[in-house]
């Protein structure tokens, strides 16, 4: 059931305090990290959502599906205690989704 007040966003954080998120997300120019918070707010403002915003990848993990202007972007995220936990984000090059990206996202929701 949707409620009337969004879920908190937060990025995982390494033992050493680094937020990977964030750093890719900076590392993007200005109009793509634009685009791919306003997707996450979406998620943030209608949780739960689905296809094709949102698609889930098992085991309490999903994916943020954004499109750029001519690339596309995904951002793994769990949900753990009423809160988005943006665990990994990376610009897709291919049709499936790469074994290395899926398993450092949940490397990542395993220790939360």
């Amino acid at each position: 059931m949707k409620g009337p007040r969004p879920l908190n966003v937060v990025f995982f954080k390494t033992d050493a305090g680094n937020e990977p998120v964030r750093e890719w997300l900076k590392a993007l120019p200005k109009d793509e990290r634009y685009m791919i918070g306003e997707d996450i707010k979406k998620v943030q403002w209608g949780w739960p959502l689905g296809m094709p915003l949102v698609r889930p990848m098992g085991d309490g993990l999903h994916e943020i599906r954004s499109r750029l202007s001519n690339r596309i972007a995904r951002v793994f995220f769990t949900v753990w205690e009423e809160k988005i936990v943006l665990l990994h984000g990376f610009i897709k090059k291919d049709q499936q989704t790469p074994v290395v990206e899926l398993r450092l996202a949940k490397k990542r929701k395993d220790v939360l």
